[in-house]
Parts: structure tokens; C-alpha cells; sequence
């Protein structure tokens, strides 16, 4: 089946029993937060959505991470919170036995995750590590990235938190784990287990915590949190608060496309349309006509924003999927809201 196309569902927050949201993007950006996340969230758990808020980052332990939340203006606690590190912790508590020593390159959240399986994180290879886990830490070391590097080198199994290239901080965009993971993988000839998203253990992880048979993943990225979700096998919805842009949007591969799509977390409270090309590939969806010209998207008519960027995305991705070519935007511009 073609996946140009989006799903229809009633309101995210009552047709599903789990609601996973990413964090920088969806509910915060930086350290502020997206406008009317919180309103949102309140009413979606109103509506008896079950929420977790799930994140790549691994520097932080969850209870940091729901005080964060909570000065926002959004109701959680520390159960709510699953990381890459208790993801990764429990890929390591499965490979090694109770107590063992494991090499820690990281920070405070993934010492606190590991400690929480019942393993001991060192940083002394002298102690004989049965396992090398790694994970974003500002404050690490060149030593004992050096030390862990060889440990892996040397054939210490290794798990990494995430791959994440990039991190956001209060000076802007910076380089996140995925650039050590990079740096050590070089170094040792060694790819590692991963646990965050893309990667399946994250979310697996998160359903195993808090619990849900038919959940959601929410999230503003297509490379981690769709592609995350089609990796878990669980309905995926797009926000367009974050890091998307038009030209991302249209390249979107199979692996990497959403079952719903909203502006914002608002969408958890609407129905959600299915929106499906045409025999022609035109996509006609609630005023507007979208089709694919000479290689360029042409739009037609009135409607919602909202609307405007479904019908784009679904007439794109069929193009895509027909003829190998991602079809271009430039000039294009969403209307107003």
C-alpha cells in the first residue's frame, strides 16, 4: 500500500490509549515553551488522554526533566518521563547480570538510569567493564572518551543513547552525541546498539513504563520521532512547531511519513482527515487542489492552513513515489492561519 497518504482518526486524544510526545519542539523550544502546549496538553488529558513525554536526551535524569515541564505550566512527574538513557540502560541491564561494572561515557542522567537497573557505572577500565554505554554529557572528559574508545576498540560490546547529531543549547545549535558516536565508531571499526529514536528500544521502552496497547508518537522531526515510530510499528503525528520546514516535508521517504498531521498540539482535540491522492495524483482535500506540475507543486483554491500543508505533504510524497523526484517548492508559501 502506498504510504502518500494520511490516516483518518478520531481526536489523538481519545482514539488512543498513549499519547507520546517529544519535548524540544513540541512542548518546549529551548527553554521556553511552544504557545498553548500546555493549554492543550491539559485538555487533552481532560479528554482522558494517557500522556508520556518521551526525549532523546540523555544528560538529564526524568525527575529534572518533569520540574523542567512543570515550570512551563504542564502537569507530569517524573513517571511520565521516559530518556534514551533508561532506554539504554535497560539494553544493558538485559546483556549484563546484577551489579556489574559498566563504563559510563556520559552524564548524571545516564549514571542515574544505569544505577536504576542495578549496574554499576565506572569509569575506570581497570575495572574490568562488561559493557562500554555512552550518551550526551557537556562536562565528559577527553580521558575518558579515550578510555571508552579503547574499551570498544578492544571489544567491549557498546550501547549509544542516540545518534543525534545536533543538540540544541542556550548559544544555539550544537553538536550533539551522534558527533562522539561518529568519532568512536572511526576509531574502533565498532557500530553501537542504539536506544533512542530512530531506533525501536525507546519507544518500546516508554509503552513498557507507562503502559497503553494502541499509542501515538507526537513529534516535529521526520528523521527521529516518524521514523522512530514506523521502527516501533505505532501511529506517528507530525507537528509543525519544531524544526520542519516546506522542502523537508516534501522529501519525506515512505519510512519517514506521518499518519496524522497538525500545525500544533492543538490537533490532539481534532478529528484528523484521511487525505489520499487521486487516480491522477492530485490530492483534492477541503478546498484546496494540489498537484505536481513540470516537477513543481502547484496549489489551487481556499481552506485552511492546516489543510494547505496536508494536501501539499500527500500530493508531494505521491509524486515521490512515482517518479523518484522530490517535487520542488520554491515560491511556494503556506497562507496565513
Amino acid at each position: 500500500m502506498s504510504t502518500a497518504r494520511l490516516r483518518a482518526s478520531a481526536a489523538p486524544a481519545t482514539a488512543y490509549d498513549l499519547v507520546m510526545l517529544d519535548l524540544d519542539g513540541v512542548v518546549y523550544i529551548g527553554p521556553d515553551p511552544v504557545p498553548g502546549a500546555a493549554e492543550h496538553l491539559a485538555a487533552a488529558r481532560a479528554q482522558g488522554a494517557h500522556l508520556a513525554f518521551v526525549t532523546n536526551n540523555a544528560a538529564r535524569p526524568p525527575a529534572v526533566v518533569a520540574e523542567h515541564l512543570v515550570a512551563l505550566g504542564v502537569e507530569t512527574g517524573a513517571g511520565e518521563v521516559v530518556t534514551s538513557a533508561q532506554a539504554a540502560a535497560r539494553l544493558a541491564a538485559d546483556q549484563a547480570p546484577t551489579g556489574a561494572p559498566v563504563f559510563l561515557l556520559g552524564g548524571d542522567g545516564l549514571e542515574v538510569a544505569l544505577w536504576a537497573e542495578g549496574l554499576e557505572p565506572v569509569e575506570d577500565p581497570g575495572a574490568d567493564p562488561v559493557l562500554v554505554v555512552s550518551g550526551f554529557a557537556p562536562e565528559i572528559r577527553w580521558r575518558t572518551i579515550m578510555r571508552g574508545a579503547m574499551l570498544v576498540r578492544d571489544g567491549v560490546p557498546w550501547i549509544a543513547a542516540n545518534t543525534d547529531s545536533s543538540v540544541p543549547t542556550p548559544d544555539g545549535i550544537g553538536p550533539g552525541h551522534g558527533v562522539l558516536v561518529d568519532m568512536i565508531a572511526r576509531f574502533s571499526g565498532v557500530t553501537p546498539v542504539v536506544a533512542g529514536k530512530p531506533a525501536r528500544p525507546l519507544l518500546d521502552e516508554t509503552v513498557r513504563r507507562v503502559g497503553g496497547v494502541r499509542p501515538l508518537m507526537v513529534g516535529d522531526r521526520l528523521d527521529t520521532d516518524m521514523a522512530g515510530a514506523r521502527a516501533a510499528q505505532v501511529a506517528g503525528m507530525l507537528v509543525l512547531t519544531g524544526v520542519m520546514d516546506l522542502p523537508t516535508l516534501v522529501a519525506a521517504v515512505p519510512a519517514e511519513r506521518p499518519d496524522h498531521l497538525a500545525l500544533d498540539l492543538r490537533g490532539l482535540l481534532e478529528d484528523q482527515p484521511a487525505v489520499a491522492p487521486d487516480a491522477d495524483g492530485a490530492v483534492r482535500h477541503e478546498g484546496w487542489t494540489v498537484c505536481v506540475v513540470d516537477g513543481s507543486v502547484r496549489v489551487d483554491g481556499r481552506g485552511d492552513v492546516q489543510d494547505w500543508w496536508r494536501a501539499v505533504a500527500v500530493a508531494a510524497w505521491a509524486h515521490l513515489d512515482a517518479h523518484g523526484a522530490v517535487a520542488g517548492v520554491a515560491g511556494l508559501t503556506p497562507p496565513s492561519r
